[in-house]
């Protein structure tokens, strides 16, 4: 592939921005590559890139930045059946970790000539596009209040989470798959298509990203003297270890919320705000991915 365009989001992650831009067509430029950018703005970014690609020749689109431009991306490449590459520079990179791309952007861009093509799945959560994760309950709420605020990276969200644990309170559920019904309080409800979140926590450890599954992955209310134990179940592939913690695998969902006529949730790190109760659906192999 000689012409690939770069999609980038100013101001994701931490990353000073102010050099990346001549690094990508620099780099393509010795490798014999033509270089586009497209920069989003947060204005009707999905219609805007999707017009400039059916206008423009391009046999690859990146995404250089976080989870949300990634997703942004994905959306767009999904419908016109072109591959998706991604250059890590978020808070988070979560789906980029799952599929083994390089965290160092200059690394990852290498991708451009040195790739192999893999299909993954994809989901719909009340028609809602994800490709990675979304999520219900305490993530959600945190990933909600990062949102609003003004500084970006690791740091800005640990505190945050610690601020909004106290006094928080979980949902009850009511959830039905294909084979089962489930209802109860959680204390976070994550539906995966991949394994692991940005922040390294892995929440779903034997989720694969192409066989057309999902998993619905319950962290049950636990006792605050749990939480050490918790977490280190969550950074040590041991969600299943955990007495508080369930998966349910299906292709499809009905999540509803109790007592709730909406809900905050979040999708592949971008908050949203539905009804309940939330349909999910996967479709499988659906999205072309340039991996290592």
């Amino acid at each position: 592939m000689r012409r690939i365009l770069f999609v980038i989001n100013p101001i994701s992650g931490d990353i000073d921005k102010s050099d990346v831009h001549q690094m990508l067509v620099q780099v393509c430029k010795e490798h014999g590559r033509e270089a586009g950018l497209f920069e989003t703005t947060g204005n009707n970014d999905l219609d805007r890139l999707q017009q400039y690609l059916q206008q423009h020749a391009y046999e690859a689109v990146f995404a250089a930045g976080g989870d949300g431009t990634v997703s942004l991306v994905a959306q767009a490449v999904q419908a016109l059946g072109l591959p998706m590459g991604i250059v890590p520079l978020g808070s988070g990179n979560g789906l980029s970790k799952d599929l083994g791309i390089p965290q160092d952007p200059a690394a990852a861009v290498e991708l451009v000539w040195a790739h192999r093509e893999q299909t993954i799945d994809t989901l719909s959560v009340s028609g809602h596009f994800t490709a990675h994760l979304a999520d219900l309950g305490f993530n959600a709420l945190v990933v909600t209040r990062f949102s609003e605020g003004t500084t970006r990276g690791p740091g800005a969200y640990v505190r945050i989470a610690l601020q909004e644990y106290i006094g928080y309170e979980p949902a009850r559920y009511r959830i039905e798959t294909e084979t089962e019904t489930w209802e109860g309080e959680a204390f976070m409800l994550t539906i995966a298509n991949a394994r692991t979140f940005g922040s390294n926590v892995v929440i779903n450890p034997d989720g694969l990203l192409d066989d057309g599954w999902f998993e619905l992955c319950l962290i049950e209310p636990f006792p605050a003297a749990a939480a050490p134990r918790m977490l280190y179940h969550l950074y040590s592939e041991g969600f299943e270890e955990s007495e508080y913690t369930r998966r349910l695998r299906c292709r499809r969902a009905r999540i509803a919320v109790l007592g709730q006529d909406t809900v905050q949730v979040q999708v592949d790190g971008e908050p949203l705000e539905l009804s309940t109760p939330l349909q999910v659906s996967i479709s499988p192999r659906s999205l072309r991915v340039l991996v290592p």
